[in-house]
């Protein structure tokens, strides 16, 4: 009776440390996990990807030295690019980059711009940020304009260049991408500085590049070539498909279509309305929805900027008619 007596008083002796150890165990793993996400949400949140895009190429080192300021600033920084193969000085085909890309990219995303014939000159350096959003740190020459023009513009800042560039580049007049826009942009990212810190605060406005809006008069649609399908010379518009189908369009259908540099007509030609390129024969032209589903000039297994002699701008201009029946 005893011998029972003891062993019951043992087994709950060790069932009782049995489940103070397993508490407390429960308790340190609880607090732990309480700690660590609380501690990374509140740095992490700080953070956002930081996008570059440039006119520099990748043939020496300026891409590179743009992301070890960037590195240095903060070496837990996401680093991506759009491009850095932007035709050299081309600022239009840069504006119409980030209009192209940048919508696809999360909210809060730090976008540095480096087209700048004008560096060193009197054109402000800025971090615009629109209604929804996104940051683009740059020169103001037009390279934002596009971006401005679709999301609206929320606010914009001049850099402060006496307290926002990298320490030691006060003589470098020729490479802000390096100096104040990548420095500018990652400690933006990283939450090191605020918008408000950037610089002191400018009018809702920055530097646009004039070009033709996409319009409609009875049969007729006319708009800007923005840019070029690079790989295979088809030619972009920014006419979009809900304009496009107000002329009861369906495939099939013909089209007279006027290509202009300015006042000059490079092309004059009628082709029809596919939904593939496919759909008609190898060497025939043809209009179809781009990957934006804005209306475009293609030639089935050619290339119509090369065959025509068609290029793209600020200064070029499509218009399409079509043929009734």
């Amino acid at each position: 009776m005893f011998n029972s007596k003891k062993q019951t008083h043992i087994k709950f002796t060790s069932l009782l440390i049995a489940l103070v150890l397993v508490l407390s165990t429960a308790s340190f793993a609880f607090a732990d996990k309480a700690k660590t996400p609380a501690k990374a949400e509140s740095y992490l949140d700080k953070r956002s990807a930081l996008v570059f895009l440039s006119d520099f190429g990748l043939k020496d080192g300026a891409v590179s030295a743009m992301k070890g300021v960037a590195f240095k600033t903060d070496p837990e920084l996401k680093m991506f690019d759009i491009t850095h193969d932007i035709p050299s000085f081309d600022i239009w085909e840069g504006a119409y980059r980030f209009k192209q890309t940048c919508s696809f990219w999360p909210e809060g995303t730090v976008f540095v711009g480096v087209v700048d014939p004008g560096v060193g000159t009197d054109r402000n350096s800025v971090v615009l940020k629109t209604k929804n959003g996104y940051y683009f740190v740059g020169p103001d020459n037009g390279l934002f304009g596009l971006v401005a023009e679709d999301m609206g513009i929320e606010e914009v800042r001049k850099i402060d260049e006496s307290k926002n560039r990298l320490k030691g580049s006060e003589k470098s007049y020729t490479f802000h991408g390096r100096d104040i826009f990548a420095y500018v942009g990652a400690r933006l990212a990283s939450g090191q500085i605020k918008f408000e810190d950037v610089g002191p605060k400018l009018k809702n406005e920055i530097v646009k590049i004039p070009y033709q809006k996409a319009t409609i008069k009875n049969k007729t649609v006319m708009g800007n070539i923005p840019v070029l399908d690079i790989q295979y010379g088809n030619i972009w518009s920014n006419i979009p498909d809900e304009m496009f189908e107000k002329l009861n369009v369906k495939a099939g259908d013909m089209f007279r279509v006027e290509v202009l540099e300015g006042d000059k007509v490079v092309y004059k030609g009628d082709m029809p309305f596919a939904d593939s390129f496919g759909d008609v024969e190898l060497g025939k032209p043809l209009l179809y929805y781009n990957s934006l589903l804005n209306v475009s000039a293609a030639i089935n297994m050619g290339s119509f900027a090369e065959e025509y002699k068609v290029s793209s701008g600020a200064e070029w201009t499509i218009k399409i008619t079509k043929i009734e029946k």
